[in-house]
């Protein structure tokens, strides 16, 4: 009962941070977890309760979850609502991050119903304004904006003096198809993420907040030659991105994590890599802590698993 209590006064004080935005200490230090693709090599339902179950054993501000279904799973509305109920189950905050599998893949007789159930997946995972899960963390999501009210995926919410926020990049490359005439929804959804990206970093800096963490299921930092499936001259989905989040980074005067999903050629696995102020890392299937410390130069530290975090060299 005490530990409810703490997490619905955490929930109420960051609905407060939501609606009235005072000013935080970097100085806060809290811990959140990331559930990587639980169903990234098979359809086993266990490994996602597992990774649950443990992190609900810590007192997280929140968890996020990448991955709701195996690309060989059924894309049907039934299991979609399973995986939804399961999540609503946990103590700690639930927000879902989408990956390429849970839509890109999904097709029918007929052919791809990528778009079709990309819209079912949002009206099912992301229906308010809070996670799922007994702790309700009260989110801010990119559809209040009437030019993108669809993009109910991409939200954005705050713990301490960092800002946290999940942004629709499938892994692959970015559900850029190869055929012409046929991306419609990769370019709308460039569009929408350029201007979710440019609004997050604007509300960070004009906070004075000390991070910036941001969620994804592909890795946009990655450089074409790191994704051996890409054909010779085909184009890279995530090139856009990639400009954006760096240039951004590069103008904000705090640290920026990229919290990914994807395990590609030549990528460390030793724990966030930092370029500057911009670090990345992949988190895999399970689970993985991590900890904000505002007294530590990284800001950001793995706090479990097989990876170390290390800190950011020097600016140069």
């Amino acid at each position: 009962m005490k530990r409810l209590l703490s997490r619905a006064l955490l929930a109420s004080l960051a609905l407060v941070s939501v609606t009235v935005l005072p000013t935080a200490t970097a100085q806060d230090s809290f811990q959140f977890g990331v559930i990587g693709h639980s169903f990234a090599g098979n359809p086993d339902e266990s490994v996602l309760r597992h990774a649950l179950a443990e992190s609900d054993a810590d007192n997280l501000a929140f968890v996020v979850v990448n991955g709701i279904k195996s690309p060989s799973e059924a894309c049907t509305d039934a299991l979609y609502s399973t995986r939804r109920d399961l999540l609503k189950e946990a103590e700690n905050g639930i927000i879902v991050s989408l990956a390429a599998s849970d839509w890109v893949g999904c097709r029918n007789k007929n052919g791809s119903i990528a778009i079709e159930r990309l819209n079912r997946v949002r009206d099912l995972f992301f229906p308010d304004e809070f996670s799922f899960g007994a702790s309700k963390v009260p989110l801010f999501r990119q559809s209040v904006t009437p030019k993108f009210r669809s993009y109910t995926e991409n939200a954005r919410w705050e713990f301490g003096n960092v800002l946290f926020a999940t942004v629709n990049l499938p892994a692959g490359n970015n559900h850029f198809l190869q055929d012409g005439g046929r991306n419609s929804e990769f370019e709308d959804r460039l569009i929408a993420n350029k201007d979710w990206l440019q609004r997050l970093f604007t509300f960070a800096t004009q906070r004075k907040m000390a991070g910036i963490v941001l969620f994804t299921d592909g890795n946009p930092l990655a450089q074409p030659s790191q994704r051996p499936f890409l054909l010779r001259g085909q184009r890279d989905g995530f090139a856009e991105t990639r400009q954006r989040i760096t240039t951004l980074a590069g103008e904000f005067r705090g640290k920026v994590l990229l919290v990914h999903g994807e395990n590609l050629k030549n990528e460390s696995t030793d724990g966030i890599l930092w370029r500057r102020n911009l670090g990345s890392v992949g988190v895999a299937s399970g689970w993985s802590k991590f900890a904000v410390d505002g007294n530590n130069a990284a800001l950001f530290v793995l706090a479990n698993g097989s990876k170390a975090a290390a800190a950011p060299p020097p600016s140069q």
